[in-house]
């Protein structure tokens, strides 16, 4: 996510705060730099030139000039204006004083709207509410078979008919049956193309007219950039859009659609898909992705993820195990779940301040904790208590089973081994070194 803006600003902000006297030729050197970078971002052309006109009315006064730090100066007045441009704060769903809040998703084919549907559901669910999903694409039944599994998979009803009905009757027995069941929100998965059309924005304007939503969320592929920006400023236009959803950050390593979106539509970016999990969906924070991008990380985030993540009964439990000495195979196993259901790797990591820039060309492959754990479920109970007992005949089954070699089972083996000694450390506060898993 940013990843090539992040190491063009890198750069440049490093020069600038290697210097101990900033003359005001400098900012404005410096400020060319942000610019290409930004343009190459696909940022778009016109949000570039007010942005740069903003940071260097800023820059280039008395206040940084004197600094005693002026390159830090610098750094927060582009942060500060970095998230401006994404909106200032979090914009959150607004939910209805009388249930249920009508949610509709809006978009083209492919942007990843059904997906989105079942992931927004899933958060609602986690809050304590009571979602239901309506599969409103009736001319693709692929698209309804899509939703209808998703909804199987969270545990949240999805309402809907046979390929072919009008979407406006779907809409209004949905409503109904959510009326009659307590279903506090309703999530609409609507019809896409592959283009915008008339037909299209006909359709959805008849069907918002008649469901009146709370909220009208357009749902856009991020990695298509200044297409995703266009296609925005479009649906808004026709639709008045109340926020957009970014999908497939993860993908994107320029960045262009974020930095734009929310001047050229002035609506914000209220969540971001970080991944194909249905987990995978974050609440937008602009100031906290103004801080990622400029390599500061983002603690507030990673707290938030882990405290999600972690069940402190679980955790509890193994404070206790590792105080007897106690650290088995099945223990790493749930130490790596817990880290998996955070996020990506490579996410976690970037939210962690200064580690951006370490990580630079750095490709962090989650299929290892996959690995790991077909070399782990291949064991038997016994072997995963006692690692001393797994002989060479036994690490050649457990190769076999996992579908990995001799040589990986070994490797993890003796990576569990020094694990199991830093833990030793850390209990008799010895301090640490950590073991790096590799494969």
């Amino acid at each position: 996510m940013f990843e090539s803006l992040s190491e063009r600003l890198d750069g440049i902000f490093r020069k600038l705060k290697g210097r101990g006297l900033l003359r005001e030729e400098d900012v404005v050197a410096a400020l060319k730099e942000v610019r290409m970078a930004l343009l190459e971002a696909d940022v778009n052309f016109k949000v570039v030139k007010d942005f740069v006109e903003r940071v260097k009315e800023r820059a280039v006064g008395k206040e940084v000039i004197e600094s005693i730090t002026p390159g830090q100066q610098v750094v927060k007045i582009v942060h500060d204006e970095l998230c401006s441009l994404m909106g200032g704060g979090q914009s959150k769903i607004s939910l209805a004083p009388n249930p249920p809040t009508v949610i509709m998703l809006v978009g083209l084919h492919g942007s990843g709207k059904t997906t989105t549907a079942a992931k927004l559901a899933k958060g609602f669910k986690k809050d304590g509410r009571r979602p239901m999903l309506v599969a409103l694409d009736t001319q693709r039944p692929a698209a309804i078979e899509q939703l209808r599994s998703l909804g199987e998979q969270i545990d949240v009803p999805v309402h809907s008919t046979h390929a072919g009905d009008n979407p406006l009757n779907v809409y209004s027995g949905a409503f109904d049956i959510a009326n009659r069941e307590g279903r506090d929100i309703l999530i609409l998965d609507t019809a896409g193309r592959l283009h915008i059309n008339e037909e299209l924005m006909r359709e959805l304007e008849e069907l918002k007219e008649r469901a009146r939503p709370r909220e009208t969320l357009l749902v856009a592929d991020a990695m298509t950039g200044q297409d995703a920006v266009n296609i925005a400023k479009a649906f808004n236009e026709r639709l008045d859009i109340d926020g957009v959803i970014l999908t497939k950050m993860d993908g994107d390593a320029r960045g262009g659609a974020a930095l734009s979106i929310v001047s050229v539509t002035g609506k914000p970016i209220k969540f971001i898909g970080v991944g194909e999990k249905l987990d995978f969906l974050e609440p937008f924070h602009p100031d906290r992705m103004a801080s990622r991008i400029l390599g500061m990380g983002d603690v507030v985030s990673l707290v938030e993820k882990a405290q999600a993540a972690v069940d402190m009964r679980e955790a509890m439990s193994l404070e206790e195990r590792l105080r007897k000495n106690i650290f088995t195979f099945d223990d790493l196993k749930a130490q790596i779940n817990q880290i998996r259901r955070m996020g990506p790797l490579e996410n976690i990591l970037s939210m962690i301040p200064g580690l951006g820039k370490h990580m630079k060309g750095l490709k962090v492959d989650d299929r290892a904790f996959v690995k790991i754990e077909a070399i782990i479920n291949s064991m038997t109970k016994e072997e995963r208590a006692n690692y001393t007992i797994i002989n060479s005949s036994r690490k050649r089954r457990i190769a076999q089973g996992s579908g990995t070699t001799v040589a990986d089972v070994n490797r993890l083996i003796k990576q569990y081994v020094a694990m199991k000694k830093m833990l030793k450390k850390v209990r008799k506060g010895k301090g640490l070194g950590l073991p790096q898993f590799r494969f």
